[in-house]
């Protein structure tokens, strides 16, 4: 059985494409969840240098990519990092369907 076509193109090809752009922002404020979750990692984390918090789930809140940079993870392996973090946000992780987490140390400057 052939695939439908839309304008010569597959449907279920359609609906990809159209879910990838869909998930491309165009604005530079923070959405509700970023700005709730952005802020949770700022009281947490104190001495972070830079904290980024992005919706990749289109703003529905379902799954989040974290950027970290603190002093908070020096000397610490990555996933003692990435567990003070899933720690930091206990009750949001459990409304999300996933999570991605990037932490960092600041470098030394010379």
């Amino acid at each position: 059985m052939a695939a439908a076509l839309v304008d010569g193109v597959p449907a279920c090809r359609r609906e990809i494409f159209f879910l990838l752009r869909s998930t491309v922002r165009k604005f530079a404020s923070l959405t509700d969840g970023e700005a709730r979750v952005a802020q949770i990692l700022k009281e947490k984390f104190p001495q972070a240098a830079a904290i980024k918090v992005v919706d990749i789930s289109g703003g529905c809140g379902a799954m989040y990519e974290i950027h970290i940079e603190s002093e908070e993870f020096k000397e610490k392996r990555t996933v003692q990092q990435h567990q003070m973090v899933n720690q930091a946000l206990n009750e949001e992780i459990k409304a999300m369907h996933g999570l991605r987490i990037f932490t960092s140390v600041p470098k030394q400057r010379d």
